[in-house]
């Protein structure tokens, strides 16, 4: 397909020092031995973009972007093979050395050399991209609109994971983005006796309501503090897990005065490198709260996949906004509109 070709170019997303960002016309990439050269045709627009827009997270530039893939099968390097030219698969973006303690660990998540395709390494904003053949998944016939949405799936599959829920569980979500409304959904799977979500946009809960949410409290950011009361109301005894899906850290403050005593808190959401939430050791001593973190999916895109496949997770309404390589401006200022879930770029028209 492209033989004789290694000088054609494609156009690419690529931010640079400054929170710079141009739309570039470069070589499309050769795929190596073990790597497969894909063309994107669905790739999801994620807060964290933004924040490697402007330095944060494991930025290092120039980077293409994108690191929630839809793509189609277009070559591969010598000797490598898997599904067939013009499968459409989904990407695992992650990349881990397999040989430092924490992958000898079984660990990988916590890999010394982590790294992501979109994030330290040239992702999916592309005509054309390279994975590693060993990363890819057929995507078995389900829609491109629905297997956008695996690898953020796969991220709330980690957060449920490392969360635990006990059976029968009263779980509060502060957030209604894309994981959010997911998370509320594996929540149920994972054993929520009740999932109440709260978001400052009523269209969002609305769409958190009709995936199966019980309760939906509108919350104001600025003043978290004013649904409180709504909250208390619901669980006057706390809620069993209380999970952070915005990154606010007033959000957060709220949300460990708002678990039961024993229960847990999970920070999900991604908040600046350098922001500091007000904790107090003795009511975590006192009350035996636990804190924990969710980072990043390590092996959990089949998993996603199958979920997604299944059907037992709805992704309506989710996508409100879908644009092209020339739009991504627009996708960037999606992600400020209250009333935008998730923007999806398709790279080449299908």
């Amino acid at each position: 397909m492209l033989s004789g070709s290694l000088t054609a170019t494609m156009k690419a997303v690529v931010f640079d020092e400054g929170s710079s960002w141009s739309l570039e016309q470069i070589s499309i990439p050769v795929p190596g031995r073990g790597e497969v050269l894909l063309r994107p045709i669905r790739v999801g627009v994620c807060g964290t973009d933004e924040h490697l827009l402007h330095g944060g997270f494991i930025a290092k530039f120039p980077l293409i972007p994108g690191h929630e893939i839809v793509a189609e099968v277009a070559a591969y390097g010598d000797g490598t093979t898997g599904p067939a030219v013009g499968s459409e698969v989904v990407v695992d973006p992650t990349v881990f050395c397999g040989d430092c303690p924490s992958c000898k660990r079984g660990q990988p998540g916590y890999c010394a050399s982590f790294g992501s395709l979109g994030c330290d390494r040239s992702g999916g904003f592309a005509d054309y991209m390279i994975a590693s053949a060993s990363k890819i998944f057929p995507t078995g016939g389900l829609h491109a609109d629905i297997a956008v949405l695996t690898e953020p799936t796969a991220c709330a599959l980690h957060g449920v994971d490392v969360l635990a829920l006990k059976p029968a569980s009263d779980v509060l979500i502060f957030g209604a983005g894309p994981t959010g409304l997911i998370l509320a959904q594996l929540l149920r799977m994972a054993g929520a006796a009740r999932v109440t979500v709260a978001a400052p946009t009523a269209s969002k809960l609305a769409v958190a309501l009709k995936q199966g949410a019980n309760h939906a409290v509108q919350i104001d950011r600025a003043n978290p503090d004013a649904a409180a009361e709504e909250l208390r109301r619901i669980a006057p005894e706390g809620f069993d897990a209380v999970v952070e899906a915005t990154g606010s850290t007033s959000v957060l403050e709220l949300g460990l005065s708002l678990t039961r005593n024993g229960g847990t808190v999970l920070v999900y959401g991604l908040a600046g490198e350098n922001a500091l939430a007000a904790v107090k050791p003795y009511e975590v001593f006192s009350r035996e709260l636990t804190i924990k973190g969710s980072f990043a999916q390590a092996n959990c895109i089949g998993r996603a996949l199958f979920a997604l496949q299944s059907g037992q997770i709805s992704t309506a309404g989710i996508v409100t906004s879908v644009v092209n390589l020339d739009q991504f401006q627009t996708a960037l200022d999606n992600l400020h509109d209250s009333e935008q879930i998730k923007s999806v770029v398709i790279p080449t028209r299908p």
